[in-house]
């Protein structure tokens, strides 16, 4: 996994003075914009996270290679870009790794500058060699959701279903979520099987009443595992299923 953050961004935001909330919200989006673009062409996944904190997972790609990416940045914004790369058992173990890389170089309100590094978390021996991917949706969102309630009600359940599944996922499996948009997360996840998914959609639903649909991919790289994810759920747009996944062929 991967961690980005901006290096120098609060005091940027103040500094001569406070700016205006509506350039902060432009420089995030064509900042993550390239994180995505940069990421996403080695076949890895970007996920805005808190924008100014940006994650992502980078199996394959060498840690010197965003030496270019922070370049880059440095040469297009008034900031630059710490990154840390971290292997672990489970994403979020690895994303803990990356984090501290970050972390232990000081403060993004202090004087750190692009930090780059990468480390492996604790008691981990191993070397990546399959991502997962799981691509959620809400089933009949537009039904239920876009053309029933107020866009505030929409946004409000949506995202509650989202963070129920994301807090299931993490506390359950060490994965890491994002919501990616309209009605659709993705989660990066140790291998999980038929039964895993059931429960995770079955306590979403039970939680918040968000009823979710779910593709799950495997592969050598993110980009890899996401396609396979993404077809997997169009299977289940498709037939009425729940879930779809690499053990489909071996339960069905």
């Amino acid at each position: 996994m991967v961690a980005v953050q901006v290096d120098d961004y609060g005091p940027w935001t103040t500094t001569p003075r406070p700016r205006r909330e509506t350039d902060l919200q432009a420089l995030q989006a064509r900042l993550f914009a390239d994180v995505a673009d940069f990421v996403g062409g080695r076949d890895g996944y970007a996920f805005a996270g808190r924008f100014d904190n940006m994650v992502g997972t980078a199996t394959r790609i060498e840690t010197d290679t965003f030496e270019r990416l922070q370049e880059r940045v440095r040469n297009r914004y008034p900031v630059t870009v710490s990154i840390g790369v971290g292997t672990g058992e489970t994403p979020a173990a690895a994303l803990d790794a990356a984090g501290s890389v970050i972390s232990d170089a000081g403060s993004a309100q202090g004087d750190r500058r692009e930090t780059l590094g990468d480390r492996v978390a604790e008691g981990f021996d191993g070397a990546p060699d399959t991502v997962t991917v799981a691509h959620f949706d809400v089933v009949d969102a537009t039904g239920t959701y876009t053309d029933a309630v107020s866009p505030t009600r929409a946004e409000l359940d949506i995202r509650g279903g989202v963070l129920s599944l994301a807090e299931y996922l993490h506390d359950e499996h060490g994965a890491v979520t994002q919501f990616v948009g309209g009605d659709n997360a993705i989660a990066v996840t140790p291998a999980l099987d038929r039964a895993a998914v059931a429960a995770a959609t079955d306590h979403v639903r039970a939680e918040v009443g968000v009823d979710l649909q779910v593709g799950v991919g495997r592969g050598p790289t993110a980009h890899a595992a996401g396609d396979e994810a993404k077809h997997a759920l169009e299977t289940c747009r498709e037939t009425g299923r729940r879930a779809h996944g690499p053990w489909a062929a071996a339960d069905d």
